[in-house]
């Protein structure tokens, strides 16, 4: 699969076949997160490979009210919990080097989007989710203070494949020169 049909290709999967991962797939996603690029080669990212089912109930349970994901999270045989190493990404000598402060969630979607398309390219599906308790997930998993909970995303063979849904237009979001000259 070339990268622009996995670009293309890849969707939020909601629901799972109880199909396990095979541990040789997961070590290709991680190591796709290996290559993901980082402020200064800093690569803050961290991931906690959860299975137990019952820790995947305790973490649905974090998720917002009606959170159309949670099914994802308790029928998924894997999810990966993203972590970031907090005061790393976008500092240089312990102080912040960007008016953006922390760099972590930049470099967190870089590593992350190459782990949902590799994920993709093998088969597997992926759902991002950012709307939960993160400091909840933290107190479930005993992860440190200063590393930060950043996204839970279910990984498994998708039970169904939803179409793809509706993309701006190029020039809807695409300036020359200056902002707003089409």
């Amino acid at each position: 699969m070339d990268v622009m049909e996995a670009i293309k290709g890849r969707r939020s999967i909601r629901s799972y076949k109880p199909d396990p991962v095979e541990d040789e797939k997961l070590n290709q996603i991680f190591e796709a997160v290996r290559w993901a690029p980082s402020w200064a080669n800093t690569q803050c990212w961290e991931f906690i490979v959860v299975k137990d089912s019952e820790t995947k109930k305790r973490l649905s349970e974090t998720l917002t009210k009606n959170n159309p994901a949670t099914n994802a999270v308790l029928s998924a045989p894997i999810v990966l919990v993203a972590c970031a190493k907090k005061g790393v990404s976008g500092y240089k000598r312990g102080e912040p080097v960007t008016s953006k402060g922390d760099w972590y969630m930049f470099d967190m979607g870089l590593a992350i989007q190459n782990l949902t398309l590799a994920a993709h390219s093998l088969g597997l599906g992926t759902v991002n989710i950012g709307a939960f308790n993160a400091e909840k997930v933290a107190e479930i998993l005993g992860v440190p203070e200063n590393v930060e909970v950043v996204e839970l995303i279910p990984l498994g063979y998708p039970e169904k494949i939803p179409n793809p849904p509706p993309r701006k237009d190029i020039k809807e979001f695409v300036f020359y020169e200056k902002y707003g000259n089409k």
